[in-house]
């Protein structure tokens, strides 16, 4: 276990009312950071006050963009116990990360103890409301102060807490999607599968455009062909087209999702035919024409499952369950949710409790 030394803020602040929440506008009151120097490793491990840093003006990451980050949410359930959802599988997701962007890999053991200690110390702050939660961002920044393109030599590793409400504004009602073929979020080869600030730099055009022309978020199509389903927003996309579920596989520029991951494991044990392969937004156009095209969502972190009610793509418009949340993605949405709570039972151990009441 790694000693971590404790430094209380002397100027609490207000806690939100629960019905006030929105999505990560508030912040705890503290924050737990650690410092990696090359030869040094990683070291001085610490939760203090909530607070700005102070970085150089030739900071790597200003310039060069090694950041890379990952987002997980901790539960308040009827009894009052604090859960976290798959907290392992997301420490797993932010070294692969790491490693993609050649910053040092952390103690997988190093990063859920950081994930409890900072919930322990700011528990108060986890909301009681159904549907709201404790989101952790977890986030690693090169802070070595040089002009160069290469790997820096010094890092931060921190995690602050934001006590959340809904993702979309719409909430669980279904959202309007503009499938793009004109702008790219990532290719095979580069840096799509991992969490990379970068990655969500090069997507807010193409989401600034979907939103401006009335839509909630952009449907990405692949970045070789221009026309295979790639994520929707920051999301990862799933489509049923008769009797199958389809979501784009693994190749390389899509994020492996561990809503994703979660929905999949779901749907095989209930004995749905799932597949995960290669989806083109023709397909997804004619199953909408012959009336095989059943229901569309996304799934994360953030918003759970978010139901897809209307796709545009070029001079088309469809509505997709009659613009209504389909019965498969409620059934889904309702299993991860009462999993995450406490309310179900938790048959694959997905869940740790980190304050049990």
């Amino acid at each position: 276990m790694t000693n971590i030394t404790i430094t209380r803020t002397t100027k609490p602040a207000t806690r939100p009312s629960d019905d006030s929440l929105a999505f990560g506008t508030v912040f705890t009151d503290h924050m737990f950071v650690m410092d990696y120097v090359e030869g040094k490793g990683w070291h001085d491990a610490r939760i203090e006050p909530y607070q700005p840093f102070t970085l150089d003006p030739a900071a790597s990451v200003l310039h060069y963009a090694q950041a890379v980050f990952d987002g997980l949410k901790a539960f308040r359930g009827k009894d009052g116990t604090v859960r976290l959802f798959r907290p392992k599988k997301h420490a797993e997701r932010l070294n692969i990360s790491c490693e993609r962007l050649c910053i040092p890999q952390l103690d997988p053991e190093m990063i859920l103890q950081s994930f409890h200690k900072l919930i322990e110390v700011d528990e108060a702050w986890v909301p009681s409301k159904p549907g709201t939660a404790l989101y952790l961002r977890p986030t690693v920044i090169a802070s070595e102060a040089f002009l160069g393109v290469r790997p820096s030599k010094r890092y931060i590793y921190f995690l602050i807490l934001s006590p959340v409400g809904p993702y979309y504004a719409e909430g669980m009602n279904p959202v309007k999607i503009l499938a793009t073929d004109q702008y790219v979020r990532a290719v095979p080869g580069g840096t799509g599968a991992a969490k990379t600030a970068a990655n969500y730099a090069a997507s807010l055009y193409g989401a600034e455009v979907a939103k401006k022309a009335g839509y909630t978020q952009v449907l990405w199509l692949d970045g070789v062909h221009h026309k295979y389903l790639d994520e929707v927003g920051t999301m990862n996309i799933m489509v049923q087209i008769g009797d199958e579920v389809v979501t784009p596989p693994l190749n390389g520029s899509i994020l492996a999702g561990v809503t994703r991951d979660s929905i999949l494991t779901l749907m095989r044990e209930w004995g749905l035919r799932v597949s995960e392969r290669q989806v083109s937004i023709d397909e997804v156009m004619e199953a909408a024409k012959d009336g095989t095209l059943k229901e569309m969502w996304g799934t994360g972190t953030a918003a759970v499952v978010s139901p897809v009610g209307e796709l545009g793509y070029r001079d088309q418009k469809i509505l997709i369950n009659g613009g209504k949340t389909g019965a498969l993605t409620q059934k889904l949405y309702d299993a991860i949710v009462g999993i995450q709570y406490g309310l179900t039972n938790d048959a694959h151990g997905w869940t740790e409790r980190v304050v049990a009441k």
